[in-house]
This record gives C-alpha cells, structure tokens and sequence, in this order.
C-alpha cells in the first residue's frame, strides 16, 4: 500500500522524514540493510528517481551509508540515531505546547493535563 503524501511540500522531503522516522523509532534498526531503491519506491508509490533523492539526502547526514556492492545501510551511530529522536521529540513537543498555549492554557494546566494524560495511559 504507497505510503500517504501532503501536496504542500515536496514527495522527497516527506520520504526522507518518513525513513528518519522508521529509523530512530527502530522499525529499522541501527546496522540494516534497506531494501533496493526500486523495491523502497514501490513500496511508498514514488518514481525511483524520488527515491534516489530521499537515500542521498539521508546519506548527507549520514544516517544511511552505501556499500558499493552490498547496497545501503541504516547507521550504527547509536549516538545520531538518539541525537535524532530526541529532535523529533523536541519538535512534536514544542508544537504542541504552542498550540495549548494560544488556546489560553497556563503552564501549569498543561502541567496538569500531561500528567492526567499519562495517568489514564498506565
């Protein structure tokens, strides 16, 4: 089933969030091999070229790695990788305490509404 796209911002960058994601969240783990561009285009339901552009940006972080005759390479960098997730955990946290806040809350009733949260999730 191809993978779901926002029309506002280009497939590539979507690609390369979606694998960072697949990668701090361990779906794919640290030192796996990747499937084929082919066989990752098809997957999402990109143009291989796209994909291309997603693994070669990944690589510029150094998040993948190619081996010339094996084909590429989640890092094991368990430090990036962890660099990484806390990040995307700042990011989702920040946006969310934006939005609460310009819906009036107080620090201390998102305080509250966190830890009520959490409570009901044990």
């Amino acid at each position: 089933m191809p993978w779901e796209f926002d029309p506002n911002q280009p497939i590539y960058v979507q690609l390369v969030e979606r694998i960072k994601v697949m990668i701090v969240s361990g779906e794919l783990p640290q030192g796996s091999k990747l499937n084929s561009v082919r066989d990752l285009a098809q997957e999402a339901g990109v143009n291989p070229n796209t994909m291309q552009r997603a693994l070669a940006e990944l690589e510029r972080e150094a998040l993948v790695y190619s081996q010339r005759t094996s084909g590429r390479f989640v890092t094991e960098d368990c430090t990036l990788i962890e660099k990484m997730r806390a990040e995307f955990a700042q990011h989702k946290v920040q946006g969310v305490i934006e939005s609460l806040l310009k819906l009036g809350y107080s620090q201390e009733e998102l305080k509250r509404l966190i830890h009520d949260y959490l409570e009901e999730m044990k």
